[in-house]
């Protein structure tokens, strides 16, 4: 059976900052830091020592922060990919969240979504985002390894799930998979039927002080 621990990363100063993030390359707070190695220690606790695993990350830095404790306590080697980074805010990146706010255009409740112009010069349509999301998740499908981990943002997680499941793009407008920074999202293949399956959707547990 194929598992794939899919992280988003944990408190990282655009948050307490209230700037937006995008591919602004903040790190993570103190808070964030110590949720990363909570988080490394409940992989390492999930994920039998024999086990091949593998690891892959977006390349921003509060992700790279996020899978270098889990690669430490795994032994491997990540994979800093740009493809699992955040959606881009373009102009608005780095910018106090009100300057995006007075200027995001909000997708129609019905109609064109995937390619909806938000009104920020720069910033990437849902459509961008989810298909160089669903590209990486081709190349890391094609893997070996019976464990894969995955460290992304909160908003790319829709489309690692998506990619899951093999969704079609052009039926993603509505789609959501929404979870908590430094959440881990369990995703199963079994062996016979190799049905995949939403096993755990933002799990927290492993945040809660011992």
């Amino acid at each position: 059976m194929r598992t794939l621990h899919v992280v988003t990363h944990p408190e990282a100063t655009h948050h307490v900052e209230g700037v937006v993030g995008g591919w602004h390359d903040s790190e993570l707070t103190a808070t964030g830091i110590r949720a990363a190695a909570r988080t490394a220690r409940a992989l390492r606790a999930r994920i039998p020592q024999e086990a091949a695993v593998e690891l892959y990350s977006s390349d921003l830095r509060r992700c790279r922060q996020t899978a270098e404790p889990v690669a430490g306590l795994l032994g491997v080697h990540p994979v800093w990919d740009p493809r699992l980074r955040e959606k881009s805010y373009g102009e608005a990146e780095g910018r106090p969240q009100a300057w995006l706010d007075r200027r995001f255009v909000p997708p129609p409740a019905a109609g064109e979504r995937m390619d909806h112009d938000e009104g920020v010069p720069g910033a990437e349509t849902k459509a961008a985002l989810a298909r160089r999301v669903h590209a990486a998740m081709d190349d890391i499908l094609r893997g070996p390894a019976e464990h894969q981990i995955i460290v992304t943002h909160g908003g790319s997680l829709t489309f690692v799930v998506t990619a899951w499941i093999k969704f079609p793009l052009e039926a993603a407008g509505h789609a959501v998979f929404g979870a908590a920074p430094g959440s881990i999202t369990t995703l199963h293949e079994d062996d016979h039927f190799h049905n995949r399956r939403l096993a755990a959707l933002g799990d927290t547990r492993h945040l809660d002080p011992a």
